[in-house]
């Protein structure tokens, strides 16, 4: 059965300690190598998942704190090195919070809840799997932001018993292949990708750019259409269509029906050739699927061209990111809308997410090579 817990990461946030946590095995005395874990012991799990991940959302909020109440002596506290590693993390998140506060960007509250998909056990170790869905309230700086941005998350739990047959928790990792979530610490990396021919010319991320304005309509392209149909399909899979999640992630499938959705038309031919693009009942292409392939075709078809700098992005734009700069595009997301003052505001799958500005995206992937697609 899946155990849920929530609380909202407004006002007093985490009533309880989160800087830690040695959870009871059960309501019972425990042995000290638990081979099972109960309901009761299985919803300890989700609420100290929820409290981990509710602090890291509360260090974003604009003029919220993000530490709980100090955990007294012989409470459930993290093992000591997670501790110092999710303080650190707290650290590079109001750092990330302040960034985005010179970008113009901030967030009054937001809701964090999670739930626990599935509890491993082995001799006196536990593997938990949870989801977390987080919603962020942007705060009306310029006065045309969207009133929310929100994201589905995946996470791994570590979980140690100890002598006293109580459960340490001393690990947690992300489980997505797309790019972190605003509320996710992550450090930079350190090599390069200058891009260039089909793969493309990486975009500035600098703030504010060279306006780019959109001629609507000119390909025969729906804009509006594209991106309101990743917007209501961006949480709730489209069952019209096969998923890809589990074979490499499913951001680049995902940008493809809504592309064809306002108006982007097949192009027949080899499915393992990337200058063909298309999809049917039974397969699809390379380029539908693959963010490398994809990039590739639309190059070489001028279906799109590289924009200069991400700031210039309108609906229906995409944005690629490489992650760890290899030189392989590892993530393809959608311009669902652009503010009046200039922001581009992305929608993708993978970590499925609706409206995160393209401000809280390099944010969050301060070392990422970013490739911006004019449609």
């Amino acid at each position: 059965m899946k155990q849920t817990t929530s609380r909202s990461a407004v006002g007093a946030v985490l009533t309880m300690a989160v800087s830690a946590v040695l959870l009871p095995v059960s309501t019972a005395n425990a042995a000290p190598a638990p081979r099972t874990a109960d309901s009761a012991t299985t919803k300890t799990f989700a609420t100290l998942a929820d409290a981990v991940l509710t602090q890291r959302t509360a260090a974003l909020l604009d003029g919220r704190s993000a530490r709980s109440t100090p955990a007294k002596p012989g409470n459930i506290r993290l093992s000591a090195a997670l501790s110092r590693t999710e303080d650190t993390g707290l650290s590079t998140l109001r750092t990330r919070k302040a960034r985005l506060a010179s970008l113009g960007e901030a967030y009054t509250s937001g809701d964090t809840r999670v739930s626990v998909d599935t509890t491993s056990v082995k001799g006196g170790r536990a593997t938990v799997r949870v989801t977390e869905v987080t919603t962020l309230t942007y705060k009306k700086i310029r006065g045309d932001e969207p009133s929310t941005t929100g994201f589905r998350a995946h996470h791994e739990l570590n979980f140690t018993s100890t002598s006293k047959g109580k459960w340490e928790l001393t690990g947690i990792r992300p489980t997505d292949s797309g790019p972190r979530p605003i509320n996710e610490p992550r450090t930079a990396v350190a090599t390069t990708n200058t891009g260039g021919g089909l793969d493309g010319t990486p975009a500035s991320t600098s703030w504010p750019a060279r306006p780019q304005p959109k001629t609507r309509g000119t390909a025969g392209y729906n804009y509006a259409a594209m991106a309101a149909y990743a917007e209501k399909y961006w949480r709730n899979y489209n069952p019209a269509y096969r998923k890809f999640n589990d074979q490499g992630g499913d951001c680049t499938n995902f940008i493809s029906q809504a592309l064809r959705a306002g108006g982007w038309k097949n192009d027949s031919g080899s499915a393992t050739d990337y200058r063909n693009w298309w999809y049917d009942n039974t397969t699809q292409t390379t380029s539908w699927v693959g963010a490398n392939e994809w990039a590739w075709f639309t190059l070489s078809s001028k279906r799109a061209v590289n924009l200069a700098n991400v700031y210039q992005m309108d609906v229906g734009d995409i944005l690629q990111m490489d992650f760890d700069r290899d030189g392989s595009k590892d993530h393809s997301m959608m311009t669902t809308y652009r503010s009046r003052a200039g922001v581009p505001y992305l929608t993708y799958h993978s970590t499925n997410t609706y409206r995160k500005s393209v401000a809280s995206i390099i944010a969050s992937n301060p070392g990422a090579v970013y490739f911006a697609y004019r449609t």
